[in-house]
């Protein structure tokens, strides 16, 4: 083929999979309509009030009343790099928790900005150790504590009262990774005093990947403003995004934004419809449905012999870690779930490649019915692979939902 020749490219006509892996999840119907509605300029008096409609609704989610809330445009990890980036100067201190793969790309993320990161090794697939923890905040100049509240590799929860706890013996500032719990599992920005916290869309808020949000709070806005040095990237600088998202006039109305960037603006479209959808069915609500459907599934998982990685009082409800049975292919079982059943599942990540599934119940994806299939159709993929069920998972789930 010539190059001047246009190629024939055929029409994208992708499946509607049922997502049970650690993301993206199902998308609502609603977000993905909104998502075709007509563009408009990214600074028309339309657009303008979506963005205050979408920090109005990401305040609710996030539990906070920080001025500095918004979406970056970017993924996740877009958030992680723009809390990197505005709250750390070059040369300073930050002590990392790390108890799975997202903790050790913080890492990765703070010596890229020319931080020293003090790492604080934990077990994967369990809780943060807080006396490692403790006592690396004492012998470091750290004033940056950072740790994973759901971390998506493992299927762990982390609390995080005590970490704010043990910043607050020198008034350290705290930074929690959100990406998998936003949406699902509380965050209390305020009520825990978090000082930077960045989540993701494409899971518990079950919006398409594109967005990252990102809260900060005054006193972490006031550190932003003292830094000695430009931070590092101009696109994630607060200082600058703050002059697009926030409203001039102080929040009584009509204040000029001044351009930064063009923002995605069909990606905002669909945060402001899933944000309104989380709206809708409440926080409390939201939460006890995704518990709800870990219970179930766990039930499920249990009645078959199989175990969940992770033990019972620091389980993520987004995110399921099952171990793989020994003489179990993992690749084979989930290939024939994806091409035999439609459903995805994800594989573990660093020292859990090949051992765990990772099942993701988040947002629109947990419920009932993706509970069932899912156990239905892993017990097919498990017996043809020479693995015999002790009990029936689909029955274990359906006595659990019906006592519950």
């Amino acid at each position: 083929m010539s190059i001047a020749d246009a190629p024939a490219i055929a029409a994208l006509n992708p499946p509607r999979r049922v997502l049970l892996g650690p993301g993206p999840s199902p998308v609502d119907d609603r977000v993905l309509r909104s998502m075709a509605a007509p563009l408009v300029g990214h600074l028309d008096p339309i657009f303008v009030r979506t963005m205050d409609e979408v920090q109005e609704l990401l305040r609710y989610v996030f539990e906070t009343n920080n001025r500095l809330t918004m979406p970056i445009s970017g993924t996740g990890s877009a958030g992680m790099e723009a809390a990197v980036a505005n709250l750390l100067e070059p040369g300073e201190e930050i002590v990392i928790c790390i108890n799975g793969y997202f903790g050790e790309r913080m890492h990765e993320m703070a010596l890229r900005v020319g931080a020293k990161p003090v790492r604080v090794e934990c077990e994967w697939g369990g809780p943060v150790d807080l006396e490692k923890t403790r006592k690396a905040w004492r012998d470091s100049n750290a004033k940056v504590l950072f740790a994973v509240h759901a971390e998506t590799s493992t299927g762990v929860l982390q609390s995080l009262e005590p970490l704010r706890e043990i910043a607050d013996e020198r008034d350290g500032f705290l930074m929690v990774d959100a990406v998998t719990s936003i949406g699902a599992h509380s965050i209390g920005i305020d009520r825990n005093r978090i000082d930077a916290c960045y989540a993701g869309t494409q899971k518990a808020l079950s919006c398409p990947p594109g967005l990252a949000p990102v809260t900060f709070s005054d006193r972490a806005v006031a550190k932003i403003k003292a830094r000695t040095t430009p931070v590092g990237s101009w696109y994630l600088d607060t200082n600058l995004l703050t002059a697009y998202w926030a409203d001039a006039s102080g929040g009584t109305g009509g204040g000029a934004r001044a351009y930064h960037h063009t923002a995605p603006i069909s990606m905002n479209y669909a945060l402001h419809e899933a944000l309104r959808i989380v709206a809708e069915e409440g926080l409390e609500a939201r939460a006890k449905r995704h518990q709800r459907n870990h219970q179930a599934l766990v039930a499920g998982v249990e009645a078959m012999g199989l175990a969940m990685a992770v033990a019972p009082e620091h389980r993520l409800w987004t995110l399921n870690a099952v171990s793989i049975p020994e003489g179990v292919d993992d690749m084979k079982v989930r290939s024939r779930l994806l091409n035999e059943f439609n459903i995805e599942v994800g594989g573990g990540l660093g020292i859990f490649k090949g051992k765990v599934w990772r099942v993701g119940l988040m947002g629109a994806g947990s419920t009932e019915n993706n509970v069932l299939l899912l156990l239905g159709a892993l017990e097919k993929c498990l017996k043809d692979e020479g693995y015999k069920p002790k009990d029936s998972g689909v029955s274990a789930a359906a006595a659990f939902y019906a006592a519950n």
